[in-house]
């Protein structure tokens, strides 16, 4: 086992087949924050072998994802580093070196079957309850033969010669112990009749190429580390250390897919969830602290992540909790950082935010109300739009107590140039004692004039935003409404 807290290595590599899914950016930031940790070495690299699955775009979308969520890698494809090139595809020529040392060696052997018997041998292993594993026919071809196919053009995988008995046991830092028997592990493929390597293949050789000490990944590659150690082992390779992150589910239980809601972490970003709670809340799935807090920075997380503290038990994906954090998140950052994160979401709907004293002002307010920044519109409109009233705001702002209220207000503010806060709650006070009227029945006309809504923020935050001047022209329109 690696130790030393200098020579931390660890990489993420996703495969350019479309978006960053929310289980690779809580892979790519368990590597990372360990990195940190340890001050170590976080890679970015791009496995691209499956080039029928590789989709134009998605490597420049991937990378430009990682990058908006603060993940910044230290080598990879965009920032370079010693050990490249970062690109699986770019590659080739260092896979096909080590294959050809592992058929020299009698670990690998060249596999003639075509798809229709490898279809009818997985068929028949179905029936039988077994797994679908190859029967290992052309493992004792003569060298004759496999020059005769080769020289005749027929095509051909390379696959592991894998020995089928006893066990693999190996240690997980997550599982501690694993065995798994050999006799289930398959000969696995390891060049394509594309002539690309799998991700068994390739990962390995990577991995041992660009040093990298600790192997950080999703929990559905557990099953495969015994074909991972054999080839290590086949080579003469130290074989790095295991850590399998736990599944990720639905609400259900169910294993989080496409089919049952938003995965995609740039349609979060999308909607304005700031990548301060996302990454938050993504490192508690799977990860828990000593002392069982809630709400981390980045920052934080560094200096608090273990790899000991990582679950073995699935980790649900809970949108109810992600939304609590990403208010927490809107309502305790900075003001004026949550106005410019938001300000996109203003442009879109064609909102003048020209007045930016106006509009500070106004995301201090409408923040309260939401958990992610595509909702702040609706509860800012108010503040920007002509108000417009509804046959049961006619009738409240008509009746003759209402009338009263306003007419006083609007005495009373055109008085004085400016108004605090502090004024205007003196104010207020004053006009309930003067006009002798109930709280609700001078509040609702009030607030329903100036914001559209009888219920809301108080009345001297909204003369706050809107200025003595807005506020008393907004009061004059809804006492001169036409009944």
């Amino acid at each position: 086992m690696h130790t030393g807290n200098n020579q931390v290595r660890v990489r993420f590599a996703p495969s350019p087949t479309g978006y960053l899914h929310v289980g690779g950016l809580r892979t790519a930031l368990f590597n990372y924050l360990f990195a940190r940790k340890h001050g170590g070495t976080f890679i970015l690299r791009i496995e691209d072998t499956d080039q029928k699955r590789s989709i134009p775009g998605a490597l420049e979308n991937l990378i430009t994802t990682l990058t908006r969520t603060g993940l910044q890698h230290d080598e990879g494809p965009d920032v370079g580093g010693d050990y490249g090139p970062y690109i699986q595809s770019e590659r080739m020529d260092i896979y096909k070196t080590y294959i050809q040392q592992l058929l020299d060696s009698g670990k690998a052997y060249y596999c003639f079957c075509d798809e229709e018997r490898l279809n009818r041998i997985r068929e028949e292993m179905r029936k039988r309850k077994r797994p679908p594993m190859y029967d290992g026919k052309c493992i004792g071809l003569s060298k004759d033969e496999i020059a005769d196919n080769l020289d005749r053009g027929r095509p051909f995988v390379i696959r592991l010669r894998y020995p089928k008995e006893g066990k693999t046991v190996f240690d997980d830092v997550v599982r501690n112990k694993v065995a798994i028997d050999n006799s289930i592990v398959d000969d696995q493929v390891l060049i394509k009749s594309d002539g690309f390597p799998t991700y068994h293949f390739a990962s390995v050789v990577d991995d041992h190429l660009m040093k990298i000490t600790h192997i950080i990944r999703g929990e559905e590659w557990l099953s495969s580390v015994p074909k991972h150690i054999f080839l290590y082992e086949s080579f003469g390779w130290e074989v790095p250390v295991f850590v399998h992150l736990p599944l990720l589910l639905n609400a259900d239980r169910s294993k989080l897919s496409k089919r049952q809601g938003d995965v995609s972490v740039e349609s979060y970003l999308e909607k304005g969830y700031l990548t301060e709670a996302l990454l938050n809340f993504i490192a508690l799935l799977g990860w828990h602290s000593a002392d069982d807090r809630e709400i981390y920075s980045l920052r934080e997380l560094e200096e608090a992540f273990s790899l000991e503290r990582i679950n073995k038990a699935g980790a649900v994906f809970d949108l109810e909790k992600l939304n609590w954090m990403g208010g927490t998140y809107i309502r305790q950052l900075d003001v004026a950082y949550i106005a410019d994160q938001s300000r996109r979401f203003f442009e879109e709907a064609g909102i003048d935010i020209s007045d930016s004293d106006k509009y500070l002002k106004v995301i201090g307010t409408a923040r309260d109300y939401v958990y992610c920044l595509s909702m702040i519109v609706e509860h800012a409109r108010m503040f920007y739009d002509t108000m417009t009233f509804s046959e049961e705001d006619h009738d409240l702002l008509g009746q003759e107590g209402s009338k009263r209220v306003l007419s006083y207000m609007i005495e009373a503010l055109g008085g004085q140039e400016t108004w605090s806060p502090d004024d205007v709650s003196a104010l207020v006070k004053k006009a309930i004692g003067d006009l002798g009227t109930k709280g609700k029945n001078f509040y609702f006309p009030v607030r329903l004039a100036l914001f559209g809504s009888c219920h809301g923020p108080d009345i001297p935050t909204l003369i706050g935003i809107f200025g003595r001047d807005e506020a008393v022209k907004r009061l004059s329109d809804a006492l001169h409404l036409k009944q």
